[in-house]
C-alpha cells in the first residue's frame, strides 16, 4: 500500500483568534480539590491483608519470582551459569582483595556474604553480587589512608642490628577492621537512602560522568597492579596527586623488579588478554566461554609451587588463605566521622554500577529494576557483609556478562555461586597459597579491557553533545590528579555546573511564519520564511529564573534592534527641547496639538547637558497647559536629538518552551512590558503553560495597565488577533506625547491657526509640517 508523501497530507482548521481569558471561558478548567491531610493519611496507614501481601512481596521480591520458576525448563541453565560464575568469582575476589589493600582471603568472603542476602531482597535476576575493581580501589584508599604502613613500623634485632621492619600481623588485622566497618557504614547509608526513597540520587550520575570516573578509576587501577607485577617497593600515597607520586616511584625503583614476577603477570596478561578476546569474537558459537582465568590459576599455581618460586626467586606470593569462617566482628562506631565522606561516595558509585548494570539485562529480558529496593538490598547485603569482615559489595560487570551468557535465569545462579566460592572458603583456599600476586594483578587488568574502551567515546561524544564530552573529560582527569573521592565530587559538581550554564545562556531567536501556515520557526534556521511587518516574535528556551533573565533582555534588544529605555529617554530629551522652543515663541501650537515655526532660527541645536532656563528658576509659579502633540518619531526632527527609530508596533513573546519562572523573572517581565508599553509597542504573551500562567498571577503580574487579555493560545492567534487590529486601525497609528506648555502669563495659551496651502515654507517649515502630518 503506497502510502502519501506528507507534503500531500494535508489538514484544515476553522476556529475563533483565542486569547487565554476566551478559551478559558470557552473551555471550563477542572477543579481539582486536593484531599484533605486525614484522608491520606488514612489512606497510606490502612492496611488491608492484600496490602500487607503486596508489601511483602515488594520487600522480598523472590516471593514473587520464585513461585514462578520453571524448574524443568531453567534450573540446568542455572546451574551451568552457577557453577562458571562461582569459579571466575572465587579468582575476582582473591585478586580485588589485593585492591581493597586487605588479605586475598577476605576477598572470598566478599565473594560469598553478599550473595545470600541480595538473593532475597534483590530485583535483579542477573547482576553477579560481590566486589567490583573500582570500588574495591576506593576501599583500599580508605584503608591505607585510616591504616599506613606507618603506623606499624616496629624495631627488629634478630640479626644483631637494630631494623625497621613492619608488623604484618597488626597492620592486616586493622585493614580488616577498617574495610569492615566502612562496608558496614555503607550499609547504613543505602539503607536509610532506601527507606527514605531517594533511588532518584542516581540521576546526577550522568553517563559521560560515570564514563570519564570508571575509564580513571581503571588507570588508577592499572597502576597499582602494575607494581605488583613488577613487584618494586614503593609506598601507599593517597590524596591529592598520589597517583602520579606512585608512578614516579615505580619508575624511580624499576631496577629492583622480581623477573620471575614479571614473566608470570606478562603471560598471565597476554593469555588473559587473547582469550577473553576469542570468547567475545565467538561467543555465538561457544556455549560456556573459556574459563581462562581458572586455567591460568590453576597452571599458575603448579609451576609456583613445583619451582619454589617464592624461595629461589623472592617471587610475591599469596601465602596465606585462611580456611573456614572467622567469627562476626562488632565494627567499631569510633571510626563513623572519620570516614563517613568517603563511605557515602563508595556506596553511591556500588549502587550506580550495580542498578545501571541490572537494567540493562532488565530491558533485555523485560523486567523492572525497583531503584528503591536496590538501596536496600545492597543495604543490608553490605551490613551483613561487613559483620563478616568483608569489604563493599556491588556487580562486576565481567562476572554478570558470564551468568548472563551461560544462560543465567534468575539468581538461583547466584545462589550456585555463592556455593562454589563456599567450597572454595572451606576446602581449596590453601591450595591457591602458592599463587604469585602478580598473575591475580594481570587477572585484574585483563578485567579492565571493557573500562579503557570507554575512551573511545569522547569523539563520538563530542560530536553530539559537546557539553558531555567535556564532562567526560574533567571527570576522567579530576579522577585521576585529585583521587577518586575528589574526582567524583568534582565531576558531579563541574557536571551541574554546566546544567547552570546551559539554562543561564540559553538561545533567544525570532520567528518568522512559513507561508500558508500557522507554524513559526527561527528565522537563522530556515529560508522562506516571512517575518510580520511591524511585529517581532522572540522565543527563548529556557525556563526564565534571576540567573539568566539578563540573557533575555539582551536577546530582546538584539532582536527588535534597539533599546526601550535609549528610546525613551532620547524621546523625552526631544520634547524637552520642543518645550524650550514654544516658550522662546520659536514653535507655535495648533488647536490640534501641532507645533509650527515662528522664525528660521532654530535653537534649539544646543548640547544635551544645557542647563534650566534661567527665567524658568526665577519663577516657579508658571501655568502649565497640557496639549497633545502629534509626533512621528520615525521622520527627521526639528531638534539635534538622535531618537533611535522604532520600526515595530507589536512584540510577541513565544513562552511555548518556557517550563518554568521566579518572582525575579515575573517582575522583569512586567518591567519589560512598561518599557515597551510607554514607547507605544504592544506587548503578547503566546503558548503559555497553565502552571506558568498560574504562576504569574500568584506573583502579581496582572495589575491596571497589564491584562489577562494580552496572552494568547498559540503565537499565530497573537499574529491574527494584531492584524486584525492594525486593519481597523486608522493606518497611521501616530505616537501621542503630552508636554507641558510653561506659560509666563497666567493667560491660556494662543494657538494660531497654520494655513495648510503656505507656499513660502523654508526648510525648517517642512520638515516641522512633515512631523505634524
Amino acid at each position: 500500500m503506497d502510502i502519501p508523501s506528507p507534503a500531500y497530507n494535508q489538514y484544515v482548521v476553522a476556529r475563533p483568534v483565542y486569547s487565554e481569558p476566551v478559551f478559558q471561558d470557552n473551555n471550563e478548567k477542572k477543579e481539582i480539590i486536593p484531599k484533605p491531610l486525614q484522608e491520606r493519611l488514612k489512606k497510606n496507614c490502612s492496611c488491608t491483608s492484600r496490602q500487607a501481601y503486596l508489601k511483602l512481596k515488594s520487600l522480598f521480591p523472590i516471593l514473587d519470582w520464585l513461585p514462578k520458576y520453571r524448574w524443568k525448563e531453567w534450573f540446568v541453565h542455572d546451574l551451568i551459569s552457577g557453577v562458571s560464575t562461582g569459579l571466575i568469582g572465587t579468582l575476582q575476589g582473591l585478586a580485588f582483595a589485593l585492591l581493597a589493600s586487605v588479605p586475598v582471603g577476605y576477598g572470598l568472603y566478599s565473594s560469598f556474604f553478599p550473595i545470600l542476602t541480595y538473593f532475597f531482597l534483590g530485583t535483579s535476576r542477573h547482576i553477579s553480587v560481590g566486589p567490583f575493581p573500582v570500588v574495591s580501589l576506593m576501599v583500599g584508599t580508605v584503608v591505607l589512608s585510616m591504616a599506613p604502613d606507618e603506623k606499624f613500623t616496629m624495631l627488629s634485632n634478630s640479626t644483631g642490628l637494630n631494623k625497621t621492619i613492619i608488623d604484618t600481623v597488626a597492620r592486616d588485622a586493622a585493614r580488616i577492621a577498617v574495610s569492615g566497618t566502612l562496608s558496614f557504614l555503607i550499609g547504613i547509608l543505602q539503607l536509610a537512602m532506601g527507606i527514605l526513597q531517594i533511588g532518584f540520587i542516581v540521576r546526577y550520575l550522568a553517563d559521560p560522568l560515570v564514563g570519564g570516573f570508571t575509564t580513571a578509576a581503571a588507570f588508577q587501577v592499572f597502576v597499582s597492579q602494575f607494581k605488583l607485577i613488577l613487584n618494586v617497593p614503593t609506598k601507599n600515597y593517597n590524596g591529592v596527586l598520589s597517583i602520579i607520586y606512585t608512578i614516579i616511584e615505580i619508575f624511580a625503583n624499576i631496577g629492583k623488579t622480581n623477573i620471575a614476577d614479571l614473566i608470570a603477570g606478562l603471560l598471565t596478561l597476554v593469555v588473559c588478554v587473547v582469550v577473553k578476546e576469542i570468547n567475545d569474537r565467538y561467543k555465538h558459537i561457544l556455549r560456556v566461554p573459556i574459563p581462562i582465568e581458572i586455567l591460568v590459576t590453576i597452571v599458575a599455581t603448579g609451576i609456583s609451587y613445583g619451582a619454589n618460586l617464592a624461595g629461589k626467586y623472592n617471587a610475591g606470593i599469596v601465602k596465606t588463605i585462611p580456611s573456614g569462617f572467622i567469627p562476626p566482628m562488632t565494627p567499631d562506631v569510633s571510626m563513623f566521622t572519620e570516614m563517613i565522606g568517603s563511605a557515602f561516595s563508595i556506596g553511591i558509585v556500588g549502587y550506580a554500577v550495580a542498578v545501571s548494570v541490572g537494567k540493562v539485562y532488565a530491558t533485555k529480558h523485560n523486567y523492572v529494576i525497583d531503584g528503591n529496593q536496590e538501596f536496600i538490598a545492597f543495604g543490608i547485603s553490605n551490613l551483613f557483609g561487613g559483620a563478616f569482615s568483608c569489604f563493599c559489595a556491588t556487580t562486576a560487570l565481567s562476572r554478570t556478562a558470564v551468568q548472563e551468557s551461560t544462560g543465567g535465569k534468575t539468581q538461583i545462579a547466584g545462589i550456585i555461586s555463592a556455593f562454589i566460592v563456599l567450597i572454595a572458603i572451606v576446602a581449596l583456599g590453601r591450595l591457591l597459597e602458592p599463587l604469585q600476586k602478580s598473575v591475580l594483578a594481570a587477572i585484574v587488568i585483563a578485567n579492565l579491557k571493557g573500562m579503557f574502551w570507554q575512551v573511545g567515546d569522547v569523539p563520538r561524544l563530542w560530536r553530539q553533545n559537546k557539553w558531555d564530552s567535556v564532562i567526560w573529560v574533567f571527570t576522567c582527569i579530576a579522577s585521576i590528579l585529585l583521587g577518586l573521592d575528589l574526582g567524583l565530587l568534582a565531576g558531579l559538581v563541574f557536571g551541574l555546573l554546566t546544567v547552570v550554564l546551559r539554562v543561564q545562556f540559553p538561545s533567544c531567536g525570532s520567528l518568522g511564519n512559513v507561508p500558508g501556515t500557522d507554524i513559526y520557526k527561527e528565522v537563522k534556521k530556515y529560508k522562506n520564511l516571512t517575518e510580520v511587518d511591524g511585529v517581532k516574535i522572540v522565543r527563548f528556551t529556557s525556563g526564565i529564573f534571576y540567573g539568566n533573565v539578563d540573557g533575555l533582555k539582551s536577546g530582546i534588544k538584539s532582536i527588535v534592534g534597539f533599546d526601550a529605555i535609549r528610546v525613551f529617554n532620547k524621546r523625552n530629551k526631544a520634547l524637552q527641547k520642543i518645550r524650550k522652543l514654544i516658550k522662546k515663541g520659536q514653535l507655535r501650537t495648533t488647536k490640534n496639538g501641532v507645533f509650527t515655526d515662528a522664525g528660521t532660527d532654530n535653537e534649539a541645536y544646543e548640547p544635551d547637558d544645557d542647563p534650566e532656563d534661567p527665567e524658568e528658576a526665577e519663577n516657579p509659579e508658571v501655568q502649565t497647559t497640557e496639549v497633545e502633540i502629534k509626533v512621528d518619531w520615525n521622520s527627521d526632527l526639528p531638534v539635534k536629538v538622535s531618537v533611535p527609530k522604532v520600526s515595530i508596533h507589536s512584540l510577541i513573546f513565544d513562552f511555548g518552551q518556557i517550563s518554568f519562572l521566579d518572582v525575579v523573572a515575573v517582575r522583569s517581565l512586567k518591567v519589560i512590558y512598561k518599557e515597551f508599553k510607554r514607547i507605544d509597542v504592544e506587548v503578547y504573551i503566546a503558548a503559555c503553560d497553565d502552571q506558568v500562567y498560574k504562576k504569574m498571577e500568584e506573583c502579581l503580574f496582572f495589575d491596571d495597565t497589564i491584562k489577562p487579555d494580552i496572552f494568547f493560545v498559540t503565537v499565530h492567534d497573537a499574529v491574527l488577533y494584531i492584524e486584525n487590529k492594525k486593519k481597523f486601525s486608522d493606518g497611521h497609528d501616530p505616537l501621542l506625547e503630552k508636554i507641558s506648555l510653561m506659560q509666563d502669563s497666567k493667560d491660556p495659551p494662543e494657538y494660531a491657526d497654520v494655513e495648510p496651502m503656505e507656499n513660502e515654507l523654508d526648510a525648517q517649515e517642512e520638515a516641522l509640517r512633515r512631523l505634524a502630518s
